[in-house]
């Protein structure tokens, strides 16, 4: 049965505060996910901090649920850390995913970043490149600022206040906490980073501002890309939240 995308799309379970932002016909589609959201439930019981509310198959990488319509399935295609906000993409088939997986693999991706950071950067644009480590345990990801894996971001300054700049990032490569660690590394630590940050200044800043989420957000995602013998051009932008320009 063939679901037009528009139904697809508007009938999700969608999780507390996420919204979709665009979809195309081919059955692509990109939400924004607020900070705090998972962008899946990692254990039984946490659909409801999650993306979608609805089981996750972990081998399989999409979510599925039933509806009037019968037994429902989309793709997850990227993941945010749930301390970040922004655009993170869904697919209604298995075909389309595989597709999009291996764009992925080949960094055929264009992504945007924003982040608000302690400090200014020494000059307004700037290319890092950075060779770092990487250590998984146990589910958990902690990234070093020495090793033999490549790392390659570019940065440009968008605004300035005082202590605090908003900064513009594009990573080339996409390593596990790459831009977090390649700010830590200059210098110019994420505001809330809770494990590559300065941890005076988050609660300096947490008790003035109010404020204790991680100031990364992926702003935009953008690529062309083949399915079914014809090329497509996608593109989606999750506005930057208040919080990242308003000052008390």
């Amino acid at each position: 049965m063939n679901i037009p995308a528009a139904e697809i799309w508007s009938k999700l379970p969608l999780g507390r505060e996420v919204e979709l932002i665009t979809f195309d016909n081919n059955g692509l589609a990109a939400l924004a996910k607020p900070a705090g959201v998972l962008s899946h439930p990692n254990e039984p019981g946490e659909e409801k901090r999650s993306l979608l509310q609805a089981v996750y198959d972990l081998e399989g990488e999409f979510f599925h649920w039933k509806d009037a319509r019968g037994e429902q399935r989309v793709w997850l295609l990227n993941r945010l850390d749930s301390a970040t906000s922004g655009v993170i993409l869904l697919c209604a088939s298995m075909e389309l995913a595989a597709v999009m997986r291996a764009h992925f693999k080949l960094k055929r991706i264009r992504k945007v970043y924003n982040a608000m950071v302690f400090g200014q950067p020494r000059e307004k644009m700037q290319l890092w490149r950075d060779r770092l480590a990487i250590q998984k345990q146990g589910g958990q990801v902690r990234t070093y600022a020495t090793g033999h894996i490549p790392a390659e971001s570019r940065m440009s300054l968008v605004q300035s206040w005082g202590s605090l700049s908003l900064l513009r990032l594009e990573p080339v490569t996409g390593r596990s906490h790459q831009l977090r660690v390649q700010c830590a590394k200059r210098h110019l630590p994420i505001v809330g980073d809770a494990t590559y940050g300065d941890f005076a200044q988050n609660r300096d800043f947490q008790r003035t501002m109010g404020n204790k989420r991680l100031f990364l957000h992926s702003l935009e995602t953008t690529f062309d890309y083949e399915f079914q013998g014809q090329i497509s051009h996608f593109s989606a932008t999750a506005p930057l939240p208040v919080e990242f320009t308003s000052r008390r």
